[in-house]
């Protein structure tokens, strides 16, 4: 079946401040980027704030613009406060470039969001039920449509039969089924595994959950997990261990070898796995094989996922964890106080969106890897090392050729002198040096978009 059964709008114009998505939420360990762009927004809301207390306020004009002006310098003196538990989680590197792109008139393949509309008949659905009436509270983890919906398609996808009322929980977005999971599950003190270059929002809700963090680089040029290395690491301190797959940034796609690997760590030391698999529908040369059916494995495992890659609606926010009642009962009591509820139309229309025909998924992979194909093509013909992708809608290459010290200052001559937007991929790891050769490109764009990036690269790109 072709997509334009599910038919959709498309748009390439750049995303502006003021419609930029913020799902994603990049720490910046290796760059000390500015945040006076955030100082003097907090300032200027400070004086509009003071401005109209002043106005009800029954005082003179004079004196009310003085304790206008003095509230508003004492403000302005005042540091950003920030839990000692963020302090090292800086202005987000994906507002950052893509402030730059629009600031030079660059096309982003930055931030990993399309720039064309999900299919018609999910916002339909989305519309109808609005209609309906079902603008109210949703049951706290999930409409039972959506749930069900959700446990069918784990069912087909994993061959895992799941109860949808005791074992999935629908979140706002995944990154709310990690904050969860997280939450929920780790106590200060604990130690959780993760796999460099990693999501950011892993370490930073890990900071926010007291844990100990312990990080498995996987090196280019296939990102293969160093099995012995990752042996070594697992302790009696070692409560979880978290992974992506298909993997953001590097396109890897988790092995059943290293799948099975990992899981025999995990029961041999008793620990937990966390795995999120948004990108399970982009798995473009090989199966997509879900943790939670490895054998022995379903009852230490929580699978997170969302609609927002798959359906091309990321501005939605709805996700789900699956998992085990006895891990569901922690993530459920602190997605109970993270969000309670996610929004009740959006998963009426999740449910229709789960339960479409395979050939939808069919036709999405072929529209993908034509879009990975003219960016791959292109970023070669441009000069870069690039590095296989598997899976996801992002490819990683080595920016070297080029000359230049590191990503950071890579992606910002990319910007300026080129007219196109990537992520230095060094704000993915606990030691930044480890990322400082590569850059992540994205191709969830529409292909005049993707043969435009490609065209400024190479004719404005020059090797060193």
């Amino acid at each position: 079946m072709n997509l334009a059964a599910f038919p959709s709008s498309s748009t390439t114009t750049l995303a502006t401040p003021a419609t930029l998505p913020w799902h994603e939420m990049p720490l910046n360990s290796s760059a000390t980027f500015s945040s006076s762009l955030l100082s003097r927004s907090l300032c200027a809301s400070l004086r509009r704030i003071s401005h109209m207390a002043s106005a009800a306020a029954p005082t003179s004009a004079p004196a009310a613009a003085a304790a206008e002006n003095g509230a508003a310098k004492a403000m302005e003196q005042r540091p950003v406060q920030v839990a000692k538990r963020l302090e090292k989680f800086k202005t987000t590197i994906f507002t950052q470039m893509s402030m730059l792109a629009i600031k030079h008139g660059a096309i982003n393949l930055g931030q990993g969001f399309p720039n064309f509309d999900g299919p018609v008949f999910v916002k339909e659905a989305a519309i109808q039920a609005m209609n309906a009436g079902k603008n109210q509270y949703a049951r706290g983890f999930g409409v039972p449509e959506l749930n069900s919906a959700i446990a069918e398609r784990f069912l087909k996808d994993s061959g895992l039969q799941v109860d949808p009322d005791k074992e999935v929980t629908v979140t706002s977005g995944c990154t709310e089924a990690i904050a969860s999971t997280i939450l929920g599950l780790i106590n200060p003190g604990d130690e959780v595994i993760l796999f460099a270059p990693f999501y950011d929002s892993y370490e930073a809700t890990l900071s926010m959950a007291g844990a100990n963090v312990k990080a498995i680089t996987l090196r280019a040029p296939d990102f293969a997990v160093p099995l012995e290395e990752l042996k070594a690491a697992v302790s009696k301190n070692t409560k979880a261990i978290m992974i992506n797959t298909p993997h953001n940034p590097t396109g890897k796609m988790f092995t059943r070898e290293e799948l099975e690997f990992i899981a025999t760590l995990c029961k041999e030391n008793d620990v937990l796995l966390f795995s999120d698999e948004v990108y399970d529908k982009l798995a473009f040369e090989a199966d997509h094989i879900s943790m939670a059916s490895i054998p022995g494995m379903y009852e230490r495992t929580v699978t997170m996922n969302s609609l927002g890659k798959t359906f091309s609606l990321t501005g939605w926010k709805i996700g789900w964890a699956i998992a085990p009642p006895h891990l569901t009962w922690g993530l459920r009591q602190a997605h109970s106080f993270l969000t309670f509820a996610t929004c009740t139309p959006m998963q009426a229309a999740a449910a229709a969106a789960l339960r479409a025909p395979d050939s939808y998924y069919e036709e999405l992979k072929r529209d993908y890897s034509a879009k990975k194909a003219i960016l791959l093509e292109g970023l070669e013909a441009a000069g870069f090392i690039v590095y296989p992708s598997s899976g996801t809608y992002f490819i990683m290459v080595d920016h070297t050729p080029f000359g230049f010290n590191n990503d950071i200052e890579f992606c910002e001559y990319l910007i300026r002198e080129v007219g196109v937007a990537a992520i230095p991929p060094s704000v993915f790891y606990l030691n930044p040096e480890e990322g400082k050769n590569l850059v992540r490109f994205t191709f969830c764009k529409d292909k005049d978009t993707l043969r435009g990036a490609v065209e400024r690269m190479k004719t404005r790109l020059r090797k060193k």
